[in-house]
């Protein structure tokens, strides 16, 4: 099993060291900072894992969480699914294509051309490896759960042998990746400038509700979730304008 790289040498590693992960369009976008990526995954909640199974493309959303302490080339990114699910069989050993995406707001500009969204998109692509060490299968799973509720896991009961058996633990080297960013107010031709129709953006943020208990639960205190909404902010702390 490969060796995980230090955190002082992972950072120096490129981010997009194969032309698989260099943009053709919009490099002006890319961001060259490993360390951006990895905060970036640190804060996003939805991947969608794309791969081919039979005679057809299939995207699926799904939960992760990223370890660059993992064993894989430039760290680990996990997935789960079901042992019994059609697709799994198919991405093991084979490429596959990581996104995650965070819509930070809508670019309303003076010509339908050049609309666009302000976003934070990331592209991981690398071979599919089944974790199959019970203490890594352990450790993934937690920080699956803990990606979606930080802290969550050590709360929670052990898995027991019937579902950790049928669960499918999977990570993808982040070795492979970009991460493109788009920020600020549209930008319009020079003659459309003086058009009688507002220009601008529209901030939009991921926003964490009130929690609901179950009905059954014993446990009527509910846990914070001001970490949730503040994971869904710009990088660095920044936050968008109220709009």
């Amino acid at each position: 099993m490969p060796t995980a790289l230090s955190r002082t040498a992972l950072s120096r590693t490129p981010l997009s060291p194969t032309e698989r992960t260099v943009a053709t369009r919009g490099r002006h976008r890319m961001l060259s900072e490993r360390d951006r990526l990895h905060a970036f995954l640190a804060e996003s909640v939805v991947a969608h894992l794309g791969v081919v199974v039979g005679d057809r493309p299939v995207v699926l959303p799904m939960a992760f969480a990223a370890d660059l302490a993992g064993p894989d080339p430039g760290g680990s990114l996990y997935l789960h699914g079901s042992v019994a699910a059609g697709w799994l069989d198919r991405a093991l050993g084979a490429p596959v294509c990581v996104t995650v995406t965070e819509l930070d707001g809508l670019v309303l500009a003076r010509s339908g051309f050049h609309h666009s969204m302000n976003y934070r998109s990331a592209v991981v692509i690398g071979t599919v490896r089944r974790v199959e060490d019970s203490s890594e299968r352990r450790r993934a799973l937690d920080l699956i759960i803990d990606q979606m509720m930080p802290g969550r896991a050590a709360t929670l009961r052990p898995p027991t042998k019937k579902e950790l058996a049928a669960t499918a633990v999977l990570a993808v080297p982040l070795r492979e990746a970009s991460l493109k960013v788009r920020e600020g107010g549209p930008v319009d031709d020079e003659q459309d400038l003086d058009a009688p129709v507002w220009a601008g953006h529209i901030p939009i943020r991921r926003v964490a509700g009130p929690p609901i208990t179950a009905p059954d639960s014993r446990i009527r205190s509910a846990p914070h979730t001001s970490s949730l909404a503040a994971r869904g902010g710009r990088p660095g702390g920044e936050r968008p304008e109220d709009g």
